[in-house]
């Protein structure tokens, strides 16, 4: 089940972080951390389940971090929002066995709520991790991937 968890924002926003930052060289998740704020053990998880999802790569060693694993215009923010739906999804099933529904819950209201669901992950397909990178150049924010980069001619 789609919620908009602290989960769900911290891991678009480490996956957007990445692609601004990374440039050629691997982002590291203290890096995330302490440009966005976000508190580790929320991302280490998170980065993990994206690693095998296929949206980021990770690098091992001292030097190592994150990269995308694909095109920032090839990943988008449904593609993020279903990798944490997913590792959401047993702790919900926990939850619902505790949960009494009637016929109207469960007949009229779930039916609704998954309709709901569908069409925000369809929205959610539409933008991609590009356009969010876009934006924040947009908007002025320091990227360490502009600082790193030479000019030579």
């Amino acid at each position: 089940m789609l919620k908009f968890s602290k989960k769900l924002l911290y891991a678009i926003e480490a996956v957007v972080d990445i692609a601004y930052n990374a440039g050629e060289e691997p982002v590291q998740i203290r890096d995330v951390t302490s440009r966005q704020g976000v508190p580790q053990r929320y991302l280490e998880q998170v980065m993990q389940r994206l690693v095998k999802a296929g949206i980021l790569r990770g690098i091992r060693g001292p030097k190592g971090g994150y990269l995308l694993a694909r095109e920032r215009s090839q990943i988008c923010v449904g593609d993020v929002a279903r990798v944490v739906m997913e590792m959401n999804f047993d702790d919900e099933l926990q939850e619902a066995e505790h949960r009494v529904a009637g016929p109207i819950g469960q007949q009229v209201i779930q039916p609704l709520w998954m309709e709901f669901q569908q069409e925000i992950l369809q929205i959610m397909d539409k933008i991609t991790v590009e356009e969010l990178t876009n934006r924040a150049f947009r908007q002025g924010i320091p990227s360490e991937a502009h600082n790193r980069m030479t000019y030579s001619i």
